[in-house]
This record gives structure tokens, sequence and C-alpha cells, in this order.
């Protein structure tokens, strides 16, 4: 197994303030982070909470598409109960970095929970808790085809689990895995009303999660008459080999009326969850999720000989698994789970500078998410601070950049090696596609540098790339990404939305040039403070703002992040609209160096897209 498949969780403090509102937290940010860095009992969880915010589930208030496996049917004697133990959610969490583990507990069939209740319910209870100590979120599933049928067991056994798990931030309820052809309005949907609100009775906030027409598939008619409740989401499955194109716009039109999706359930293989694994439209439901924020848990962790089963049979039940052990289907999609995002802010991070950069930028080696083998050291090249060393081969880094366009970019990169030879290579974080390679030459010395470059092709958005080192023998101070052609990277620009912390305000989709999203329902006293940014030396700067404003009368406050330092404040004028988007801006006086931005309303009333900062006036 290749050393950059050994995935490892990102990012620390994202989100841990997003319910907190209120100035006096922006004045003792400071002092909060550093309670999460050095062990203060600050925080209730390791793990965010799930809520639904629009059509999207999200974790702790940031957008993610996280990965993770769904166990097979619970019931005795069908087999796939025999990985309902903490030895294999520990193995996926360690091993696969999943986030989520869902426990299918077989209800009205053969050896289910109405023929045996305390045997399953012991299985569910112990894949709860692995998953509870491992820092993951786990779906517990009422998994039957006709559940509106025993609602009175439902309900008694949900709120057996919210009784128990109900404080904590991990667990989901899947109240129905996959409805039959039955009506959605006159069965489905009164039926989870009533598991709903007897859960409600006794966990206030947890998620809970709807299954939907035939098989889960039918979203976009549950759209049509949702359920009025609150942070509920609607199940999606699909088999790559059976369901396709048709699905996904199902799909797209259900999130386009309102409604949150979760995949619980997914397939590689056909629908009946066999047959060869279809590669290429499994990629594309990947990409879909990943694309719209949807989470997902792929079917089975079980070793049942047929296609869709993660390991070819016998495997041990409890771990030690090891590339040989993994089916086709296993090996793709343990690459999916690897390479899917972190749960924000989850435990055990390689770099707490992980950050979003937007392109055209400079990415210090430094920051990286997560990595492989490197290891910081000081430097000597211009600009001082730290690069990576010891690059050896099969080491790698892995970081997050925002594309504005598709099309092809330059890669240059600030590189230093005694005797050269290494070879360093460009591709999606998890390693692949590959998007190109460049040889390390010899520059003289570990801290004689030299910037080499190389143009490959990146889509847009934003999304996680990878450096590998196809052979190793060199250092990494930086590296740089700009559109070919285009103009030379002497601007930071920064989203709006990519803030770390916020008070107040709410992401919304933007009709700006570029589209995404934008910051909205900006009031007197909400802010933003942003991930750390490198300023190149002191100076005057031109900090310029991308703002809309129906009314105009806004105050935007530029300063550092926590609010002791003021650097300038500018006017928001009226723009005609919310989405008719003008730029201003204003000079300051920024000194060298890493830095955190914040953005605070002394007088709201205004949107914002994203702020440029650039060195002299303009």
């Amino acid at each position: 197994m290749s050393k950059r498949s050994e995935r490892r969780l990102s990012r620390l403090l994202e989100g841990a303030l997003k319910k907190t509102r209120g100035k006096n937290w922006r004045q003792n940010e400071n002092v909060f982070i550093f309670g999460l860095l050095f062990g203060c009992a600050t925080l209730a969880h390791a793990v965010p909470p799930l809520s639904v915010q629009g059509n999207k589930v999200v974790s702790g208030g940031n957008q993610v598409s996280l990965g993770g496996n769904s166990l097979f049917w619970s019931n005795n004697g069908w087999g796939g109960e025999r990985f309902y133990n903490s030895g294999a959610v520990g193995a996926i969490k360690n091993d696969w970095k999943s986030s989520i583990v869902r426990a299918a507990m077989g209800v009205d069939e053969s050896g289910g929970y109405l023929q045996d209740r305390e045997g399953n319910r012991n299985k569910v209870i112990s894949v709860v808790d692995a998953a509870i100590a491992n820092d993951m979120y786990v779906i517990i599933d009422w998994h039957s085809h006709h559940a509106h049928q025993y609602k009175s067991e439902a309900i008694e056994f949900f709120q057996d689990m919210a009784r128990r798990y109900g404080d904590k931030n991990n667990v989901i309820y899947e109240v129905y895995n996959e409805p039959l052809d039955v009506s959605w309005s006159g069965v489905i949907k009164p039926y989870a009303e009533s598991v709903i609100d007897a859960i409600r009775q006794i966990d206030p906030d947890n998620l809970i999660i709807v299954g939907t027409r035939q098989w889960s598939q039918e979203v976009e008619e549950a759209s049509w008459d949702p359920i009025r409740k609150n942070n509920i989401a609607y199940t999606l499955h699909f088999y790559a080999g059976t369901h396709k194109q048709w699905l996904r716009d199902k799909a797209q039109n259900a999130m386009n009326n309102g409604i949150a999706l979760f995949v619980t359930e997914w397939g590689t293989v056909d629908a009946s969850g066999d047959g060869a694994v279809n590669e290429s439209e499994t990629w594309a439901w990947v990409d879909f999720m990943r694309n719209h924020g949807i989470s997902h848990a792929n079917w089975a962790l079980n070793d049942k000989a047929e296609g869709a089963s993660t390991f070819w049979p016998g495997v041990n039940a409890t771990g030690g698994w090891n590339d040989g052990d993994l089916t086709p289907s296993g090996k793709l999609v343990k690459s999916i789970i690897q390479s899917s995002d972190p749960i924000p802010g989850g435990d055990d991070p390689d770099n707490p500078d992980c950050g979003s950069v937007s392109v055209p930028g400079k990415v210090q080696a430094e920051n990286y998410c997560e990595m492989e083998g490197v290891e910081k050291e000081n430097t000597s090249d211009a600009g001082g601070g730290q690069n990576l060393g010891y690059i050896d081969s099969g080491d790698w880094m892995t970081y997050k950049i925002n594309v504005p366009s598709d099309g092809v970019y330059t890669l240059s990169y600030r590189v230093a090696s005694l005797n050269g030879g290494g070879i360093l290579q460009a591709e999606k974080a998890g390693g692949s596609p590959v998007y190109g390679a460049i040889d390390i030459p010899s520059t003289g010395g570990w801290q004689n540098w030299k910037t080499i470059s190389h143009d490959v092709q990146l889509s847009a958005g934003e999304q996680r790339i990878g450096l590998a080192a196809v052979s190793g023998g060199f250092n990494i101070n930086w590296f740089d990404v700009t559109q070919k052609g285009g103009p030379a990277p002497n601007a930071i620009t920064v989203q709006a939305e990519d803030y770390l912390v916020m008070s107040g305000v709410e992401l919304e989709n933007t009709s700006d040039a570029g589209g995404g999203k934008n910051v909205g329902y900006i009031d007197a006293n909400d802010w933003m403070s942003y991930p750390e940014v490198d300023i190149p030396e002191s100076g005057v700067y031109t900090v310029e703002y991308r703002v809309a404003s129906l009314y105009g009368g806004g105050v935007l406050q530029f300063e550092k992040a926590g609010g002791d330092v003021v650097y300038g404040s500018v006017d928001v004028p009226n723009t005609g609209g919310w989405q008719n988007w003008k730029t201003i801006k204003h000079q300051v006086t920024l000194e060298a160096g890493k830095q955190r931005f914040g953005i605070y309303a002394p007088a709201g009333g205004w949107n914002l897209n994203w702020f440029k900062i650039t060195k002299g006036q303009k």
C-alpha cells in the first residue's frame, strides 16, 4: 500500500465558535483557541454536530462530503453480523480514515430485531460505542423495506437509542432504510413523523434521516411534500452500475427544491449488489456528492461472495486487513473514503495551519493539510519561515486550493537539493488522477533555492491537491499556482465564505462573476475571521471588497482576527440589490509575516463575496 494512500484527518478549530454569537467572543477568540490547543475542557464533544442548513447537511457549520462504510445486515446467521465489533470500526477509522459507520440493523427478516431484539440491539450498541470512542459519526439504521408496518417497534427502539445516545453529536437516526413502492405522503411521511416526534421527546436536535420511495430513490417526490420538522435529511441510495445520470438529475431537482440529502448506502456495482465495478459511474457519483456537500456510506463492510462486498470471503472480521483482502470494489472504495473530507476540527490533525488558498496564489509548503514522512525546518530562503525537508521517495503532502475556472495552470515550486535526481508529482489528493511530474535538479545545497515550473490542467472549484515524491532527496519551500498566460500573483484573494470562524452570518449562492457562495445577512456586530495568510513584506496595501447592498449605509471594518488591531474601515454603498455587486477599496498598512485577518460590521445591511489584498496603492 502506497504511503499517500494512508490518509490522515486534518483541520483543527473550524466551526468551534460558529454557534457562539456576540462581539465578546471576537475579543476572546485567541483565548478560546489557546484552550482548545492546549487541552482545556472547552468543547463538550469530540465531533461537531450535524445540522441541516438549507439543502445541505453541514458539520459544525462547514459544508463537507464525509465518507464512510455501511455494515451489512445485522441479522443472525447472515454472515455480516460478525463485523459488528470495535476492532472493525477502529480499523476503518485508523486505516481508511472513515468518518462514518452505519449499523444496518435488520428488522423483520429472519434473524432480525423482531426475532432477537436483545441480540441485534447489542450489536448496534457495540458499533455505536466503538464509533464514539473513535470520534466518528454513526448511523443507527432501522434496516427494513416495510418499516411503516412496525411503527410501534421502531418508536420503542429509537427512544431506547435516544435515551442512551441522545447527548452525543456522533449519532444519526435513520428511521426507514428503503421503502418500496408505497405512497410518500400517505404512508412513508406519516410513519416518519411519528417516529421523529418520539425521538424528539428525548433528543431535540440530532440529525434524523428519512428513506424515500422506491428503494430511497424518489427524493424529488419527497421534496414536493417535505417533513416540516427540525434537522431532517432524506435518504438517497444508488448503485453505480444501474443508477446513472437520471438519478443524479432527480437528486439535483430535490436539492433545488430545498431538501438536504444523505447517501446512507451506495455501491460500485449493479443494484443487485453483484456484478463488476463500474468505475466511471462511481467517480461521476463521487464528484457529484463532493460538489454538492453530500456525505455517504458504502455498502458493504462484509465478505459475502458478491461484487459489492469490501472483502474476499474468509477475511478476519476484526481488522488487520491488507490490500490482498480487498475486492476490486473494496480497493476503489478505500481510495474514495481516504480522499473524502475529514470531520472539521477532527482529532489528530497533521497541521492546524491548513487553509484554502485562492488561485492565483502562493501556498507555503509547511501549511499542508495532511502529510506522510516530511519534516519542517527553518529556511534561509527569502522571506524566512519554514520549509519542508527530508522528503524521501513515497512521501507526500496535500493542500486545499480554490481554482477559479477550468484551464491550464502553471505550478511553480521553490526547491533545494544537494544532489538532485528527485521527481515531484502533482496529483489529486489520494493519488488519482496525476496532473504531471517534474524533475528536481541539483541546486548545490539543501538551502540553495531555485524555482522550477510546469503546466498542468486543473478543474474549477475548491479542491485538495497532492504533491508526492516519486523519488526523493529534495526540500520545498512553497509552490505557486497561476493561470497560463494570466497575471502574476501580486494579490492575495480570499473568498468570503472561506472563514475559519464567524458570528451571525449565513452563506448563499451568488450571481456574481465566478459563481459559488457569498456571505449574506450581515448585520451590525457580525464578524468573520479567516485562515492565516502570508504578507510578503511590510508596507501599504490596497484591500478591495466585493460587496452588494440594497440600501447602503453599512460599514466594513478590516482588522486583525479577534479585533485587537483595526487596520481601517470603509463605507458600503447602495449597489441597487443584494446581488448587484460592486468593488470598493481602501489602503491599510500591514506588517510582513503570517497573519489572520477579520472582517467586522460596525453597521450592517450588506453582503460580501470576496476580498483582495494587493501591495501598494491602486
